[in-house]
């Protein structure tokens, strides 16, 4: 079936993409604003753009007034905020910070979550995420009159010790981290549990002359 994204109401695109664009990673995203309030969200418009900078993308919905989010607020104003990545045993605190608090609330105490210091920005990390990314703004740019995308550089990741298998080349215990992803809409959430792996070729395979 063909649908045209431009003759169609923005929720059906909203319900195809979401449905279909899966899993997607979720950046638990923690700010801080100028007043030095905290603010806490999560969002699955959002994955690693490149390594060289190490930079990852952000998209961030408006209310529907129009006017901007916490988040969005928060990272054009102070250029600075903090990805941490959410793990199964912390989705219910994770779904308790999608609520719609005022500006002043602090999402992380809501949800009865400790943040802990970053190094080189105000926002802090979430106590109890398996990995957080200190990320600056590099640029952002307005899609939409509802829609703002954000990208990032990393300037620094947090790990949990005992998951990191070799420090000096960066890898890790991916499976080990227990990191949930975005599904389609309704709540749904996906674990990365049932894993397998191709390997990729060396070369790209030749045609047999004459076949």
């Amino acid at each position: 079936m063909y649908f045209d994204f431009g003759a169609q109401p923005a929720q059906t695109n909203y319900n195809l993409l979401t449905a279909t664009v899966t899993p997607r990673p979720i950046a638990w995203v923690t700010t801080r604003s100028s007043a030095g309030v905290v603010n806490a969200a999560p969002y699955s418009f959002f994955n690693v753009m490149g390594h060289k900078p190490p930079t990852i993308a952000l998209g961030m919905m408006r209310h529907p007034s129009g006017s901007l989010k916490d988040t969005a607020a928060n990272i054009l104003e102070t250029g600075e905020f903090v990805v941490n990545l959410v793990p199964e045993s912390l989705v219910l605190q994770m779904n308790q910070t999608c609520a719609d608090y005022p500006s002043e609330v602090n999402e992380l105490e809501q949800a009865g979550l400790v943040a802990l210091p970053a190094r080189h920005v105000k926002a802090p990390l979430i106590q109890g995420s398996p990995v957080s990314l200190e990320c600056v703004a590099l640029t952002s740019l307005v899609t939409g009159p509802h829609q703002t995308v954000v990208i990032g550089r990393v300037l620094a990741a947090h790990i949990e010790d005992a998951l990191v298998l070799d420090a000096e080349q960066g890898f890790v215990n991916t499976p080990a981290l227990g990191l949930i992803s975005r599904m389609h809409g309704g709540g749904w959430y996906s674990r990365s549990t049932d894993l397998f792996q191709v390997t990729r070729p060396v070369e790209p395979e030749m045609a047999v002359k004459g076949s």
